[in-house]
C-alpha cells in the first residue's frame, strides 16, 4: 500500500454509539490492519443523533478502559477533540476514523449523524478523517452483518489512503445489510435525498398514565436515482461519498447577490 500518509500512521478512532458498541471493535480491527499505532476515544455512553454537538454546561470526564481505549462522558466531537488536545500523546494522529455505526448513515442522516461528525471535528482539526457505517434494516433487524464491515473495511481503508482527498473533505463510507459474499462493488456517491419523511414519533403512555413520545425511523425504502448514497446502499454496493463543510447553496446565493447585494438604507418611518 502507497499511502498519503506514511507507513505506519497514527490513528484516533471514535464512534457515536458509545466505548461498548461491537462496531467499535470493528473498526479497532480495521484500523490495525494498517498500523499498530491506534487509540480509542469513544462516548462513555451512546450519542447517536447528537451531531455536531459539544458539552458546554458540564465537566468532562475521562476514564481509561484499557490500554489506548478511553471513555469520555461526552459526544463524538467532544472525544475527538479531547483526543487530539489531551489524550494522545507525543504527536497528534495522522488520521481520524468514526464507526463503524450501527445503521447507515446516508442521505439527510448525515446531518444528525454522530458518526459523520466525528469525522467533520477531525476535518475541522486539520486531520484526514472518514466515517464508516454499517447499514442494516433492509433484511430485516434480527441481526446487523458486522461481517460485511470487517472483510471490506480494510480494503476501502487502503484504496482511500492511496488516493489523496482534499483537505477540506472527509469520507462517509456505507456498508450494505449484504453478507460479504452478495458484496461485489464500490461506487462513489452523491448525498441523496429521501422521497418521503422517515423520522416520527411514537406516542406512548407511561405507568401513571402520562404521554411521552419517541422518536425513532419509520425505515420505508425510498425511490432515489441512480448515483446517490440510497441507491448503491439499496442495491448492495459500498457507497463512498465526499462531503464538506460548506453548507452553501451556491446557485442560490449566485442569484440572491444579484438582486440584494448594495447600499441599503432603513425603512422611513419605521420603528
Amino acid at each position: 500500500m502507497t499511502s498519503f500518509l506514511g507507513d505506519n500512521p497514527r490513528i484516533l478512532i471514535t464512534n457515536d454509539d458509545g466505548i461498548r458498541a461491537p462496531g467499535l471493535k470493528v473498526l479497532w480491527d480495521i484500523a490495525r490492519s494498517i498500523s499498530d499505532d491506534v487509540w480509542v476515544v469513544a462516548p462513555a455512553e451512546e450519542q447517536s443523533g447528537m451531531s455536531r454537538a459539544l458539552t458546554l454546561n458540564m465537566p468532562l470526564r475521562i476514564r481509561e478502559t484499557e490500554e489506548r481505549w478511553y471513555a469520555v462522558t461526552g459526544t463524538p466531537s467532544d472525544c475527538v477533540l479531547m483526543g487530539v488536545q489531551d489524550i494522545v500523546t507525543g504527536r497528534e494522529p495522522d488520521l481520524v476514523l468514526s464507526g463503524v455505526n450501527r445503521g447507515q448513515n446516508i442521505a439527510e442522516d448525515v446531518t444528525v449523524s454522530g458518526t459523520v461528525a466525528g469525522a467533520m471535528q477531525g476535518l475541522t482539526l486539520g486531520i484526514p478523517s472518514i466515517a464508516f457505517s454499517q447499514a442494516y434494516g433492509f433484511e430485516g433487524r434480527a441481526a446487523i452483518k458486522w461481517q460485511t464491515a470487517r472483510a471490506f473495511g480494510p480494503v476501502v481503508l487502503k484504496r482511500l489512503l492511496e488516493t489523496r482527498w482534499s483537505e477540506n473533505v472527509i469520507m462517509n463510507v456505507n456498508f450494505p445489510d449484504r453478507e460479504p459474499e452478495d458484496v461485489r462493488e464500490i461506487e462513489v456517491t452523491v448525498q441523496g435525498r429521501r422521497d418521503q419523511h422517515n423520522l416520527h414519533a411514537e406516542a406512548r403512555t407511561d405507568l401513571r398514565g402520562q404521554a411521552y413520545y419517541w422518536l425513532g425511523f419509520h425505515g420505508k425504502l425510498s425511490d432515489p436515482p441512480l448515483g446517490t448514497d440510497l441507491r448503491a446502499t439499496y442495491e448492495g454496493r459500498i457507497s463512498i461519498t465526499p462531503l464538506h463543510m460548506d453548507l452553501t447553496h451556491h446557485e442560490t446565493r449566485e442569484r440572491l447577490a444579484e438582486a440584494m447585494n448594495g447600499r441599503v438604507e432603513p425603512e422611513k418611518g419605521g420603528a
